[in-house]
């Protein structure tokens, strides 16, 4: 992997939201074709042969690159949103976060058994948003679930990879 088109392309950006934070701005990484390409064709590469019929790509950032995947990998794609944003009827889940209770929901009918399933997000630091996600498809009974995240933050003692079971497939591209 050319971890370096990545790093280069991802703007920190120091205390924000809130002071003591370095967020990662994943858009600049989006607004790069070079780093669009070499993102896509990396995970490629790691889900070309497992058998991936769906992505759940989690709101919004997620959406980007499992778009693009999908294409690749010949897979339906699933939206993960904030309650109230998907049309038809919806499962959903709810879980905590650090300032309260948030929900999540996909459509009832946007996943089965028979589903091979990647949810795909941009960044793991404490894991809530996609655990939650995970819970949410599991309802669905797919054959198998993967976990994808575009960088995981390893070293801000947050240990968000901790939040999946045994079961489930977790990968990122970048550690940071």
């Amino acid at each position: 992997m050319n971890n370096k088109i990545l790093l280069d392309n991802l703007r920190c950006i120091p205390d924000w939201p809130i002071k003591g934070v370095n967020f990662r701005d994943v858009t600049t990484m989006f607004k790069s074709a070079e780093c669009v390409k070499e993102i896509e064709k990396e995970l490629y590469d790691l889900y070309k042969d497992k058998g991936i019929t769906k992505i759940v790509g989690i709101e919004s950032r997620g959406f980007v690159m499992s778009s693009a995947l999908a294409i690749e990998l010949g897979a339906g794609i699933v939206l993960c949103r904030k309650p109230g944003k998907l049309p038809c009827e919806t499962v959903q889940q709810s879980y905590a976060k650090e300032y309260g209770i948030d929900t999540i929901e996909i459509h009832k009918d946007a996943i089965n058994e028979n589903d091979i399933v990647l949810l795909h997000d941009d960044l793991l630091a404490t894991g809530g948003t996609m655990k939650a996600a995970c819970d949410l498809v599991k309802k669905f009974n797919p054959k198998k679930i993967y976990v994808n995240f575009l960088i995981e933050l390893v070293n801000e003692g947050l240990n968000g990879r901790d939040a999946f079971d045994d079961d489930v497939e977790v990968t990122s591209l970048l550690q940071i």
